[in-house]
């Protein structure tokens, strides 16, 4: 019964392991020879860091001016100008805008557009890694620039709400050992142990980058994530191996039992000493 109940836990774990090793590496294959340069309000992109995000205010609008040059043999249709945040592969906040442009092989064009960010206060909030793409006929994705974004959105925003299912299910995770450890069910075997105290340390690393991101102290990115993931997991594994070895069911059996006799002699004197001796008959 108590396997049976672990399973929805150890399954959640598992797709978290799944989701850190999977990355958004799919943006497709882009030709080569396509120079791109954007500024939003002015203000050119290519130089966002962590101490000069690109900030997104919500409900706000913002200019937008792409220079695409085409340095290919052949003509370039411009189709889709995409603005993407992504954590762990996983992208928070999107916006698509259409657009139509065509370059001939050996020229320059530019797309200017008003970019309005509706329903970003739901979607993400803090600093986190972006990318500015265009796209072809075909959906290919055929230029892009990476920036570095701090979204004034709200915590109980998509991202948010990530974040907290992160911090709750590690919570959950060490609340389940300590009480396997105060029940004395912790397993007898070291790997076991380790195991055990395994995934809340994963969560611990992951709640902190989550943490530092909504604080704005620098940008998730996947590595930083598996790094302190990774130092966490291990060291909470190092931990549990450590631990003292749990007292064995029957020897605590054992001694329960001799109180409880104990405590019943002591009754059954004090009851005898209570009861005044019979007379004799005459």
């Amino acid at each position: 019964m108590s396997g049976d109940s672990h399973r929805p836990r150890r399954a959640v774990w598992s797709m978290l392991l799944i989701l850190l090793v999977w990355t958004a590496a799919q943006a497709g294959a882009r030709p080569d020879g396509v120079d791109m340069s954007a500024s939003f309000d002015g203000h050119d992109i290519a130089g966002t860091s962590v101490d000069k995000p690109l900030r997104l205010q919500p409900d706000s609008t913002i200019r937008v001016a792409v220079e695409l040059t085409n340095n290919t043999g052949a003509a370039l249709e411009i189709r889709r100008v995409d603005l993407t945040g992504h954590v762990l592969g996983l992208s928070y906040f999107s916006y698509s805008t259409d657009v139509e442009l065509s370059i001939a092989p050996g020229q320059s064009d530019a797309l200017r557009y008003r970019l309005e960010l509706r329903g970003l206060a739901g979607q993400a909030t803090g600093l986190m890694g972006g990318e500015l793409a265009v796209y072809d006929a075909n959906g290919t994705a055929v230029a892009a620039i990476p920036v570095i974004t701090d979204v004034r959105g709200s915590l109980w925003s998509v991202y948010g709400l990530f974040g907290i299912a992160l911090a709750v299910l590690t919570a959950l995770g060490f609340a389940d050992a300590g009480f396997a450890i105060a029940r004395h069910r912790f397993s007898v075997t070291r790997g076991r142990r380790g195991l055990r105290l395994l995934a809340p340390g994963l969560g611990i690393g992951l709640v902190f980058a989550f943490i530092a991101s909504v604080a704005r102290w620098w940008v998730p990115d996947t590595g930083l994530w598996l790094a302190f993931a990774g130092v966490t997991a291990a060291v909470a594994f190092l931990l549990g191996y450590a631990s003292p070895m749990p007292v064995p069911e029957d020897e605590l059996g054992d001694a329960g039992v001799g109180e409880v006799e104990t405590d019943g002699d002591d009754a059954d004197e004090d009851e005898t000493e209570r009861i005044p001796a019979e007379k004799p008959k005459p």
